[in-house]
């Protein structure tokens, strides 16, 4: 299951990288933190189809069994609900089939569409009979219509399958309309591209291979008349590729999202992949253009099963002729003109070509031929694309990809560099993002648990000039008279603005100097172990740690750590004025920002004094390292010495010794002493124990507490 990423790309020409590194988020946050909104419902699950209704001012979510109206502006308030529950015959009926009662034999909303007139379509899996119903949204309340249609071949019978298909073993994943027929000189007609992957027949496999495919389909396909009746007579396909080099299989498709800033020309198709067979680690993000894929399936050679031997067949390209009209292509003004108007009139030999062979040869290649992306770790699982203008007056697509641990990752790609710019934890790491959806410059989300909105930017983050440069978001900007990192709006498109901004270089020469944070007087005993805290600007930061101006690198005095400096058994040596700061790198530049400054020096007296309220060294008591280590190992040894020495003295193990000594004292005639002795000893025979054991074992303690007291740091 699936998290989330945005990729921002300067044009459609510059989105490929020309080099795709593993990258790493900037910064991590969590969405509370990034000014998000979450919702649940108490034993409410799978929210999972999400209609956005900016008509109304609502988002319209389905989950298992419930339609939900939440605020389009912040999810958390929810206006209205209603139940669409499967009947007690429909889930017994289910259950019988060999299906789950309590998860399966439910009804999970599946389909949400809106209508020409307002109401909208709803289809849920209903315990595996589709139903369709027509829902409106009316003065703040929700309705069913009740007017049931069978949803079968518009919704999916099973909950955890994402649309129903008639492919042969497909993986079905998404469904783009072009208007390539609005104003078409050729005639020609819409086209419906359909995106899946499925096992190839391409290939010489022993095994099952999957791969990914991209097909076509015109929208005014009435099928044939006696060939392929009732069935696409346009239906083709084409391999997709999105080549990752450490990986033997082909990556397969995840999801897909159709941007078009402007005609049906410009549209370009963007995808998630992940590895099959646990042949890779990593996950990719391409981009196709509807070109492209035109140009394979419309003039691209086709493919045919060739026999070989007895039962096993081969797919070859074809190079024989191609019969008139062409297979596969919609009804365009060349074809009426030879009077076939419509699919129907078709003539059987094209009808049986693309019957038999429905494949292309080649495969659609992203752009660039390279992937915009590649990132190790979780596993991409859904992509939107936002569009933004940026201070110069660039315009930028910005991609939301969800994650299989429920994060948003914030990714940019300028000049063939890709930096991630955040990674905001959307859901739970175990609850993966399984819809996206964008309206009004805020991203939504629904998982298994819950859903959640985020704004497309917070800018507010960035607490200094630096950071919001170094970020390289386009949609943030240092504002100089504020001194805030503010939206870029068209208030400051403007190159004379006093709004800073740089996307390609990451170039922060223009930022003001940033004060010097106030040293923090600390003081320590010898032999102490002593942690400075300091952590990096970003992810990407580096720190570095200097005393005296001089540079301190790990060993067996020093430990340089993510979150601080540890000063291993510190002696006067270790005393002096240390820095930390923190360096980031854009462009081949190194930018510099100081986090903290220490003043260090050995304490006067036997307890350790801290000039500054924020005193950071009692943290170092919590430090297990091997001096601590040993020093409590003697005080528990020594602990159990002495209560050994109790229990002999209390089971009178040590009367022999008594015994022993009054027979000395008779032999030298000491009669006083042999008294005194036995005044020690209890009627019992056994000795008291308030005597030197007793003693001992308070000295014992005298010295545990000053070992303890050579430990404090304050």
């Amino acid at each position: 299951m699936l998290p989330l990423l945005v990729l921002c790309l300067c044009g459609p020409a510059q989105l490929i990288a020309k080099q795709t590194p593993l990258s790493t988020a900037r910064r991590t946050v969590s969405i509370s933190g990034n000014g998000g909104q979450m919702f649940r419902e108490e034993g409410v699950w799978n929210y999972s189809t999400m209609l956005l209704r900016e008509d109304l001012g609502v988002v319209i979510l389905g989950a298992r069994e419930a339609i939900f109206a939440l605020d389009l502006s912040n999810i958390s308030q929810k206006k209205d609900m209603i139940k669409w529950q499967v009947t007690r015959e429909m889930q017994d009926k289910c259950s019988h089939k060999g299906k789950s009662s309590e998860i399966e034999c439910q009804n999970y909303i599946r389909i949400l569409h809106k209508m020409a007139d307002g109401r909208m379509y709803v289809c849920g899996t209903n315990a595996f009979s589709p139903t369709c119903d027509y829902l409106s949204y009316t003065d703040g309340r929700l309705t069913l219509e009740n007017k049931r249609e069978d949803g079968k071949g518009k919704c999916p019978f099973d909950p955890f399958q994402r649309h129903t298909s008639e492919l042969v073993e497909p993986n079905f994943i998404g469904m783009e309309h072009i208007a390539e027929g609005e104003q078409s000189p050729e005639g020609d007609d819409d086209k419906i591209y359909l995106f899946f992957s499925e096992t190839a027949v391409e290939y010489d496999s022993y095994s099952k291979l999957e791969v990914s495919r991209v097909a076509r389909v015109c929208k005014s396909d009435m099928g044939g008349q006696r060939t392929l009746q009732r069935k696409w007579t346009s239906f083709v396909k084409a391999r997709l590729d999105c080549p990752v080099d450490d990986s033997s299989l082909p990556f397969l498709i995840q999801d897909v999202f159709r941007f078009c800033p402007g005609d049906w020309k410009t549209c370009v198709f963007y995808a998630v992949f992940t590895p099959q067979a646990y042949t890779s680690q990593s996950s990719a993000v391409c981009a196709y253009s509807i070109a492209d894929i035109r140009q394979v399936i419309s003039e691209g050679k086709f493919k045919t099963p060739v026999p070989v031997e007895t039962s096993f067949v081969k797919w070859v390209m074809y190079s024989g002729d191609v019969p008139f009209p062409r297979p596969g292509a919609c009804i365009n003004n060349e074809a009426r003109d030879k009077g076939f108007s419509q699919s129907l009139d078709l003539p059987d030999k094209t009808l049986q070509f693309i019957r038999d062979r429905p494949l292309m040869d080649q495969a659609v290649q992203p752009i660039s031929e390279h992937p915009l992306l590649i990132k190790q770790g979780a596993a991409f699982t859904r992509i939107v694309v936002a569009s933004t203008v940026a201070l110069d007056g660039s315009t930028y697509q910005v991609m939301f990809i969800g994650t299989e641990n429920g994060s948003v990752l914030k990714v940019v790609n300028y000049n063939g560099h890709t930096v991630i710019i955040e990674e905001v934890q959307m859901f739970q790491p175990t609850e993966p993002v399984k819809t996206l959806r964008l309206s009004n410059r805020t991203l939504y989300a629904g998982s298994e648990v819950a859903a959640a909105q985020m704004p497309l930017s917070s800018c507010g983050q960035y607490r200094s000039c630096l950071d919001c440069v170094l970020a390289r978001d386009p949609y943030c900007g240092w504002n100089l008279p504020t001194k805030l990192c503010t939206a870029v709006s068209s208030v400051y498109q403007d190159p004379h603005s006093d709004v800073i901004q740089s996307l390609t270089d990451g170039d922060s020469t223009n930022c003001p100097p940033i004060e010097s944070s106030k040293a923090v007087n600390l003081s320590f005993l010898p032999g102490n172990t002593v942690k400075l805290l300091c952590r990096p600007g970003s992810n990407l930061a580096r720190v570095e740690w200097q005393v005296d101006s001089r540079s301190v690198i790990s060993s067996d005095a020093y430990q340089i750590n993510q979150d601080g400096l540890l000063i291993l058994n510190a002696s006067a040596e270790a005393s002096g004025f240390y820095t930390c700061r923190s360096v980031e790198s854009s462009n081949s530049q190194d930018y510099v920002t100081g986090i903290a400054s220490y003043e260090l020096r050995l304490a006067s007296g036997q307890a350790c004094q801290s000039e500054d309220a924020t005193v950071l060294l009692p943290q170092a008591q919590t430090t297990q390292n091997t001096v601590v280590a040993l020093q409590i190992m003697v005080v528990l040894l020594s602990i159990m010495l002495a209560a050994l020495v109790i229990w002999n003295f209390y089971k009178g193990h040590f009367s022999i010794l008594g015994r022993r000594c009054t027979q000395e004292q008779e032999a030298e005639g000491g009669q006083e002493s042999v008294r005194t002795l036995e005044l020690l000893r209890p009627a019992d025979g056994k000795i008291q124990r308030e005597g030197s054991t007793s003693n001992s074992n308070n000295n014992h303690n005298r010295r545990s507490e000053g070992k303890n007291t050579a430990q404090q740091i304050t």
